[in-house]
């Protein structure tokens, strides 16, 4: 019988839970980010998604996650123990990330940050040089160079902007951040011109970083766009190499595996 691992990336907004097999990453599900769920709703929404995917609890080998908000991580741990009869292992908590961590302060970094980069380098070997940008709650860079994790910035990101911005202001409308035009149209409504100038107005940023970034790491250098923008972002910009949406997904099944195999 084939083992599934459920993967999760835990982030500030989102989970989002993956069904992969030792090959590959099959499908994904997003769920809202709620700390105020308890370990057995959480549960019962792990059966509901294994369910969809047609699968149930002994078809889950393991249970891996990488997680940037602490308080949601023992109740999707008990979840899978009581539902799933499987321990949840966090990265790099209970699987180390075989980069080397050159931030000033290791722990500092988010554990979403490391698992792509070891995901964009275990899956693009070639260059000396490796940026991942991650269109999540924030936009990040993280720079990779040889088997080295040197660092990144933090920009803000697409929704927590769009948040912001109509928290402040009360006559804006709800907009759907997506575009059909390759290049940006002179807005004629608001909610045109909403759209047209955070998408494209977050691809110039992602070109400026990307552009500046290229004259401090050594190349050859690639570039691989992840998170949940990131295939919008890709189809107005030609600053990218690679498009993973799931490279964190990605990320923890390699780590898995990796471990499996040491």
């Amino acid at each position: 019988m084939t083992q599934h691992f459920l993967l999760f990336d835990i982030g500030n907004t989102n989970v989002k839970i993956g069904i992969a097999v030792e090959t590959a990453v099959l499908t994904s599900y997003v769920l809202p980010t709620d700390p105020g769920q308890t370990a057995d709703s959480i549960g019962l929404r792990l059966l509901e998604v294994l369910r969809h995917a047609g699968l149930g609890p002994a078809d889950v080998g393991a249970c891996v996650a990488s997680s940037v908000v602490p308080g949601v991580n023992p109740l999707i741990r008990r979840a899978c123990e009581r539902y799933l009869y499987r321990k949840l292992l966090f990265a790099p908590g209970d699987i180390a990330i075989p980069l080397e961590n050159r931030y000033e302060r290791p722990a500092e970094v988010g554990a979403d940050r490391l698992v792509a980069a070891y995901a964009a380098r275990r899956l693009y070997p070639g260059p000396r040089s490796l940026v991942s940008v991650d269109f999540g709650t924030a936009t990040t860079f993280d720079c990779v160079e040889d088997g080295a994790y040197l660092g990144g910035l933090i920009c803000p990101g697409v929704l927590s902007s769009a948040g912001a911005l109509s928290s402040r202001t009360a006559k804006l409308p709800r907009i759907s951040l997506e575009v059909e035009e390759d290049s940006p149209v002179i807005g004629r409504s608001t909610t045109t011109s909403l759209n047209h100038g955070f998408i494209f107005g977050f691809a110039s940023m992602t070109e400026g970083v990307l552009a500046r970034l290229g004259g401090v790491l050594p190349g050859p250098t690639e570039v691989v766009a992840t998170g949940g923008f990131a295939r919008d972002i890709a189809r107005v910009s030609r600053c990218f190499d690679h498009v993973r949406p799931d490279l964190l997904l990605e990320g923890l099944r390699l780590l898995y595996l990796e471990r499996e195999t040491r």
